[in-house]
C-alpha cells in the first residue's frame, strides 16, 4: 500500500524548545514509518522579520542538525532548505494572484506579528500564508501536521487549492490537517495560560533542547502549579495539567497509571520526576547535535540530497500550475 505523503516546515529562528519538540518534531520522527514525509527548513519565511544574514545562514544549518539529532532519518524522509527550490516563491506568486485581499487580512498571525514588529510591517509578512500554501501544494501532499495556531493557514491553503482547481483545472491535491491528540499545545512553565514560545522573555518559561541538565531541573522546580494537594489530570488546573501531559508523552504511560504513581506525593516529587525523564530523553539529542555541528559539510550534503530528491515533484506541480494560468 502506498504511504500517504505529508509535508512539514519549521523556521530557523530561535532555538527549538520542548513545545516545538513535543508539538511537532517528535511527532514527525514517530510518523516516519507511517508516512512519506517531506521536511523543510522554511528559511524564506524567516525574512519577513529582519534577520542578520550570516546568523540566518548559520541558524539554518543548526536547525537541520537539530532535526537530524531528534531522529529525522533521511533514508525514510526528505529534508531540505526551502530557498534551495525556487518553485516555492514562484508558485506563491501565482497563488497571490488568486487569493482575495479579504482572506489575507483575516489571518490572525499577520495581526499578531504586526503588533510585535510595528516598525517592520512588510508585504512579505502579509503574504506569508501564500508562501506557506505554496510550500504545501507543491508536493501534492495528503496531510499537514499543524498546531492549533496554524489551522487557519491550512484552511486558506485548502480554499485556494480548491478554487484554483475549479477555475483552471485539476492541479493540486487538497491536504488534510493532522493534529496530534497529545502534545499539540505545550504551555509555558512560568505561565501555563500561555503557549510555550521562543520569544518569551521569562527565564523559566521554556525548556530548550540544548539546555543543560542543571538548567532543566531548575526550570521544572520553578514551574507554576497551584495550591491543591492531589496530582490528577484536570484541565481546570493548567499548570499541573501541562506538567502531567509532558510526563505522559515522555513516559508513554497511561493517565491512570501516572495518577496512581503520584498518589500521596507532592509537587516537588512530581517536578523532579518530570525533570529526570526529560533530561534523560534529551541527552542523546544534545550529544548527537554536537557531533553533527562539528561536520557542517555533512549537513550540507544531506540537505542538497534532500532538495534533489523532492525537486522533481515541485517542478512538475509548478509547471502544471504555470501552464494552466497561461504563463509560457
Amino acid at each position: 500500500m502506498t504511504k500517504k505523503r505529508v509535508f512539514s516546515g519549521i523556521q530557523p529562528t530561535g532555538t527549538i524548545h520542548l513545545g516545538n519538540y513535543l508539538g511537532a518534531v517528535k511527532n514527525w520522527v514517530d510518523s516516519q514509518e507511517r508516512y512519506e514525509n517531506i521536511f523543510c527548513v522554511v528559511n524564506s519565511h524567516a525574512i519577513t522579520i529582519k534577520q542578520d544574514p550570516k546568523q540566518l545562514a548559520q541558524k539554518t544549518y543548526e536547525l537541520a542538525a537539530m532535526l537530524l539529532a531528534c531522529g529525522i532519518d533521511t533514508k525514510k524522509s526528505s529534508l531540505f532548505i526551502q530557498s534551495q527550490i525556487d518553485e516555492h516563491a514562484a508558485l506563491a506568486w501565482i497563488l497571490d494572484c488568486n487569493i482575495p485581499m479579504g482572506d489575507m487580512s483575516r489571518m490572525t498571525q499577520f495581526k499578531d506579528k504586526s503588533a510585535k514588529n510595528p516598525k517592520n510591517i512588510n508585504v512579505g509578512l502579509f503574504n506569508y500564508p501564500a508562501l506557506m500554501a505554496a510550500d504545501i501544494l507543491l508536493y501534492q501532499v495528503d496531510g499537514v501536521p499543524v498546531g492549533e495556531d496554524q489551522k487557519q493557514h491550512l484552511e486558506l491553503t485548502r480554499d485556494v487549492a480548491m478554487r484554483f482547481n475549479r477555475d483552471y483545472g485539476e492541479c493540486f491535491k487538497i491536504p488534510e490537517a493532522l493534529i496530534p491528540k497529545v502534545g499539540a499545545r505545550v504551555m509555558g512553565l512560568d505561565n501555563p495560560e500561555s503557549k510555550m514560545s521562543k520569544s518569551s522573555s521569562g527565564a523559566n518559561h521554556a525548556i530548550f533542547l540544548l539546555d543543560t541538565p542543571e538548567v532543566i531541573m531548575t526550570k521544572f522546580k520553578k514551574a507554576t502549579t497551584d495550591s491543591h494537594n492531589t496530582i490528577v489530570f484536570d484541565t481546570t488546573r493548567p499548570g499541573l495539567y501541562n506538567l502531567l501531559s509532558i510526563y505522559e508523552i515522555f513516559t508513554h504511560k497511561s493517565r491512570e497509571s501516572i495518577e496512581e504513581e503520584f498518589v500521596g506525593k507532592g509537587y516537588g516529587h512530581l517536578k523532579t520526576a518530570i525533570a529526570e525523564v526529560v533530561i534523560e530523553s534529551l541527552r542523546p539529542i544534545r550529544e548527537t547535535y554536537k557531533k553533527l555541528m562539528n561536520d557542517q559539510a555533512y549537513i550540507k550534503q544531506i540537505l542538497d540530497e534532500g532538495a534533489q530528491k523532492v525537486r522533481p515533484i515541485a517542478t512538475s506541480t509548478y509547471n502544471k500550475a504555470k501552464e494552466l494560468v497561461g504563463l509560457i
